[in-house]
């Protein structure tokens, strides 16, 4: 169940897709709002995706980023309603998931691109199919109408998650990553949220500013 800081709900309809969703080991996982104290496992998250997916003797290389600077970073987008959510396990965090603006002119308010980190020793138990469909939840009820994802073209599970919540490949940006000792192609790949470009917005979002 995916709900605010002061624990309330944010829809009956998430409440009852997430408050039973279970995953391997059949513990139950809830999907919620970011806090502080999430942030210190959040980027011990990070710090290990980043690092195993450039090449380990790039490790001290990689710029860290600090506790304060991602505090900052997630009250802007709560301050803003862009999603900031973490999936918990008991009392640990398992995985997090978040969208910014696409781009940060008024044209593009409307779309947002997104990111989903999950534990390494969780890869493969089902969280970020419960994180995803949190997320696209979430964007909707902003009042967003699109959501990309920049996803590497070998990762197939991610690709396939993203195309069984709706998502099609859009384009292909070849040979734009250098992993391993080989070149990398990128898949950028789209979704609508509501009514998407049938219709009009009724309301413009805030838009945020200083921080990605």
């Amino acid at each position: 169940m995916w709900c605010a800081n002061d624990g309330t709900p944010k829809s009956i309809a998430l409440m009852s897709v997430y408050q039973h969703a279970t995953t391997v080991d059949a513990t139950p996982i809830t999907i919620r709002a970011s806090r502080d104290e999430d942030v210190e496992a959040m980027l011990a998250i990070y710090r290990h995706h980043i690092a195993r997916g450039v090449d380990p003797s790039f490790d001290d290389d990689i710029e860290a980023p600090q506790a304060d600077d991602l505090k900052r970073r997630r009250r802007n987008m709560r301050k803003h309603r862009l999603p900031h959510l973490v999936a918990e396990r008991g009392s640990v965090v398992v995985g997090y998931a978040y969208a910014v603006l696409f781009r940060k002119r008024p044209a593009y308010r409307y779309t947002l691109k997104h990111s989903i980190y999950v534990h390494p020793e969780h890869l493969n138990s089902g969280i970020g199919r419960i994180l995803l469909p949190a997320l696209i939840d979430a964007c909707a009820a902003a009042g967003c109408r699109q959501m990309i994802g920049y996803i590497d073209a070998a990762n197939t599970p991610s690709i396939r998650l993203h195309e069984s919540c709706g998502f099609s490949e859009v384009g292909r940006l070849p040979s734009v990553g250098y992993k391993f000792g080989h070149w990398t192609d990128v898949v950028m790949m789209q979704r609508s949220l509501g009514a998407g470009g049938k219709t009009a917005p009724t309301v413009w979002p805030v838009l945020p500013t200083g921080e990605e």
